[in-house]
């Protein structure tokens, strides 16, 4: 091979960690829209000019999402098995919640019906609503780790709930993911309309930028104080074949902040988060829409690598069982996988990222009421 494995193993931990915050950025301002449909649009031209400023983008922004979860079983299939047993009935929660939104885009609108109009809006809502709040239960219950462990056979059993999921630590990083999603779709409607509408998603920009702000770093703070975190105290080869059972695992006070304090650059990621909020509330509040919308970006950015980062090179760590917790250095798949993955990666990725690109300035431009009810029949 050209990449030795271990280079590999970093390199597909960065590139999921990519997946995954371009599935907040790009998913998240369609999302964000959708959390806001039945709030801030008053009227049904006001929702549909909502709808249809995200519509023809959201099943492309989808592809991020999808794209993640396929590399995380080509790259970590023991990641893979573990948590989609262990979170079984929250994964099944994020998918039923998927699916009103392709049919809601399709059928709201098709009935000239308020009641029927109202229902779909609702449905939207828990579409989008209910997916970045899990994505964010789901990551404060890894900083927290997971109760499962492996046998000898190195078959995972899960031994916690459902229910022992909503715990309070998960409940506020649910928050934060939802907060930061709302900023996004906010700055997105400040953009994409004009009038009363605009003005109710600048409000709803700033409040939601102060208060992602405000949990975000209450939520670091917990982890500081409250948090034990993970440390691998045995030799381990990062250019091994998959095994978790063949390290020794210690729980100790603080562990989470090691990587920072020992690579002080690291910092740049919270730091990214706190000042894009920052600066995305200041933009929106100055209606200055695009820039507001690279700034909640980037925080949404640094929110997903803060806690990677932390926690590398552990991956799903384990509370049952300590030396089960899964690294990026003992649940990767093998190095022509990685390799052959990361060549298909190269080729495709940058004409995705140009389709994207082309699409979003093909419909750039304002959307309003009189659009609506000029082509009302063609539109969603």
């Amino acid at each position: 091979m050209f990449i030795d494995y271990e280079i590999l193993k970093l390199i597909w931990w960065l590139f999921i960690g990519l997946l995954l915050a371009g599935f907040a950025v790009m998913d998240g301002q369609d999302m964000g829209v959708g959390t806001l449909l039945p709030f801030i649009g008053r009227t049904d031209d006001q929702r549909r000019v909502m709808i249809n400023s995200v519509a023809p983008h959201w099943d492309g922004n989808q592809v991020w999402f999808i794209t993640g979860g396929g590399a995380i079983f080509a790259a970590w299939p023991l990641i893979y098995a573990t948590a989609f047993s262990g979170f079984y009935w929250a994964m099944l929660l994020v998918l039923f919640a998927l699916f009103f939104r392709p049919v809601g885009f399709d059928y709201r609108s098709k009935v000239a019906n308020t009641a029927w109009r109202g229902t779909w809006d609702w449905l939207l809502f828990l579409g989008s609503f209910v997916p970045p709040v899990v994505c964010g239960v789901a990551f404060g219950n890894l900083l927290e780790g997971v109760p499962f462990h492996f046998d000898d056979h190195l078959r995972s059993f899960y031994t916690g709930s459902f229910w022992a999921l909503l715990n309070p630590f998960a409940i506020l990083c649910g928050l934060v993911s939802i907060c930061m999603v709302v900023a996004q779709g906010s700055n997105y409607l400040v953009l994409r309309t004009e009038g009363e509408l605009q003005g109710r998603a600048k409000v709803c920009g700033q409040i939601s930028s102060l208060l992602f702000l405000a949990l975000f770093i209450l939520a670091g703070i917990w982890v500081y104080m409250g948090i034990n975190g993970y440390v691998i105290t045995s030799a381990i080869d990062p250019n091994m074949l998959p095994n978790p059972m063949s390290k020794t695992v210690e729980v100790q006070s603080g562990a989470w902040f090691a990587n920072y304090m020992n690579y002080p650059i690291l910092w740049i990621f919270p730091a990214l988060s706190v000042a894009g909020a920052l600066l995305s509330f200041v933009c929106v509040s100055k209606m200055k829409a695009g820039a507001a919308i690279v700034f909640s970006s980037l925080a949404e950015i640094g929110t997903i690598f803060t806690p990677l980062v932390a926690m590398f090179p552990f991956l799903m760590p384990s509370s049952s069982n300590p030396v089960s917790s899964l690294t990026a250095w003992d649940c990767t798949s093998s190095e022509l996988t990685l390799f052959t993955m990361l060549f298909v990666t190269i080729v495709f990725l940058p004409i995705v990222l140009l389709y994207t690109g082309w699409a979003y300035k093909v419909m750039s431009g304002k959307l309003t009421d009189a659009m609506i009810q000029k082509d009302s029949k063609n539109l969603y």
